[in-house]
Formats: structure tokens, sequence, C-alpha cells
């Protein structure tokens, strides 16, 4: 089984565009000794942006599309540097892997993507992932590396995520005000969500949706703070650290993970309460003459999520056909095979 742990922007930028040599050192450590007792450990570190932007003459994170692509350009190779520096020091590899949304949207490159992550896995080394931001745009983006993350670990069927932050976990109100105290348990707890770094782009909000998408693909997850001495190696052991997040017991196929949550709808089905019961009831197919409206512009072969009377979305599935044609409500029509939709 395989460990992903997330680094964000604060453990591993420091001011005007350094390194935080001794956080990686710590962490690579750990990393080292995690993979020699046999685990492999893929890592998704923030930081290319706020190592980059010094060289663009600026001191905090831009609004600009293109800015930011040029600082993630610059930056990207200091990353990977620096995590190889850290990790030849334990005698491990580093691997460079850029994904991007279409990586992860076509199931075709998602198992590419998996076996290379496994190829790299059986070799002994260890895979440096990130967003390909100097491509990357508003509409084609995971949003934040915790989102990243997350669609990691359930592409490498993670036995656990990691998320570390500068923080000690999730609070019940914003760290340091009277009263604040850490989450144990995070799918219970009310949390306060704290506002992003000058430098990152995530916050505590991200890093919690972020755990809960892992979660709910069955991937327990921890939020914990990243820069102490020890930190993977009590979490692994079972130590209680930051806030938790225990995984689902539902056991989904690699297919349907995908499904609900590296592809992305397209449009929506509305259905009427007969339809949805024959989905998410009966386990049937979904007939276009249950369908009473399609939104959204999507072709077969697109994501579509289903949506009952209720306004809920209780599915979501490959469309196998046209909206006009589903719209006809032609009898005997699938919209959505029962063999290519996930129930939520």
């Amino acid at each position: 089984m395989t460990v992903v742990v997330k680094l964000g922007t604060s453990l591993v930028a420091g001011p005007r565009g350094s390194v935080k040599g001794a956080v990686l050192g710590r962490r690579a450590r750990e990393i080292a000794r995690v993979v020699r007792s046999g685990e492999p450990v893929a890592v998704v570190s923030s930081g290319a942006i706020a190592l980059g932007l010094p060289q663009l003459g600026l001191d905090r994170r831009p609004r600009s599309v293109p800015k930011l692509q040029a600082a993630s350009a610059l930056g990207q190779g200091r990353l990977q540097r620096a995590w190889e520096r850290a990790l030849a020091r334990e005698d491990l590899l580093a691997a460079q892997v850029l994904l991007t949304v279409g990586d992860l949207a076509d199931r075709a490159a998602y198992v590419n993507a998996r076996h290379a992550l496994e190829a790299l896995f059986a070799a002994g080394a260890v895979p440096i992932v990130n967003e390909n931001d100097a491509t990357a745009t508003d509409e084609i983006t995971f949003g934040d590396n915790d989102a990243l993350a997350a669609q990691v670990a359930i592409l490498v069927r993670a036995r656990l995520l990691v998320l570390l932050t500068e923080v000690a976990g999730v609070y019940t109100r914003t760290p340091g005000t009277p009263g604040a105290e850490i989450v144990a348990d995070g799918a219970t707890a009310e949390v306060a969500f704290g506002e992003p770094s000058r430098l990152g782009r995530g916050g505590m909000g991200s890093k919690v949706l972020a755990a809960r998408m892992a979660a709910d693909a069955g991937i327990p997850t921890v939020i914990a703070g990243g820069a102490p001495e020890a930190v993977l190696e009590p979490i692994l052991a079972g130590e209680r650290r930051g806030t938790r997040f225990e995984g689902a017991e539902q056991e989904l196929s690699a297919y349907k993970l995908w499904l609900r949550f590296g592809k992305a709808a397209k449009g929506r089905l509305r259905v009427d309460e007969g339809a949805r019961r024959a989905v998410a009831v009966a386990g049937r197919s979904l007939l276009a003459v249950g369908v009473v409206a399609c939104e959204g512009r999507f072709e077969p072969g697109d994501a579509v999520e289903l949506v009952g009377p209720d306004g809920i979305v209780f599915a979501r599935g490959i469309a196998a056909a046209a909206p006009e044609d589903i719209a006809s409500r032609a009898h005997g029509l699938e919209a959505v095979h029962r063999d290519r939709l996930v129930v939520l």
C-alpha cells in the first residue's frame, strides 16, 4: 500500500524565495525510513510559484494568470532540485511528475499515470508530484494542491493521505485565539477555516474539502503540522496527530473511483422519481424515458450528473447518447448504462 504526503507552500518556501531545507530534510529522512520498510511514498509538493516569484521581482502571489504561469515555470526546477538534494542524502531518487486535469479526466491517460507511478514505486523512487501550473488555467485546474493530493491518493489507491501544513491541524476557531482547540475527528466537528497564505493558494478550507474527498473514496486522511522532527512515522504508527478523517467503508472499483472523483461532469440529467429509484435502489440503467431535462453541453462519452426531483445529485455516469436523443425520451434508449455509473 502507498502513502501520499502533501506539503504546503509555507513548509517549502521561506522569505524571499528561499527553500526551507531543514523541513525538507526532516521529511526526507522520514520518507526514506518508510520506503525502506517496503511502503512506497508519493509526495505532492507546493512551492513552485513561491520559489519563482523573486525571479520576477515579486514578493507575493500575483493575480495575473500569465505571471503565475511564469513564476511556476521559473520555480518548478528549483523545487525539484530541492527535493532531489534532500532525498539524495537518504540514497533515494526523486522523480518529477507534473499532472493536469486532463490527465485524470481521460480514462486512458488516468490509467497510464497510475502505471507510471507504480513503475516509479517499483524502482524505489519517490515521485514529486505537482500540477503543471505553467500551462494550466483557472478553467482547467485542480484548484489547489490539496485537491491534487486527494486525486493522487485516489489514483494510486493509497492507504493514507497526509496533508502537512504550518499549523498542527484543524482548529475549532482561528489558531492563537482564546479557546482554539485542535479538532481530533474532522468528520463530526465544526471547524474554522483560515485564510490562504500570501504565497499559497489553498487554506484550511481546501484541506478539509480534500480530506473529505479522499475519505469518501475510502482513504483515511490526516491534516497535521509538517515542521516538527517527527511527523509521518508517528502518524503511520497510529499515534493521534492533528485532525483525522476516517475513510468510508465502501469498496469501489478503480473505474468507479475515477468516474466519481477524476472525471469532470459536462452536464446534468434531471430524472423523475421512478428513474431515480430504478438507478439508486434497483441498480438499473437510466433510460431516456425517465429523463425530464438535459442541462449543459455534452456528448456521448462525457460524464454527467444525475439529479433527482428534489434537486440533489445522486449519481454520476457516462452519457450513452447525445442530449437531443435523450430529450426525445425514445422508448428503450439508454441514457446511462448501469455499468458506467456510480451512485453517490
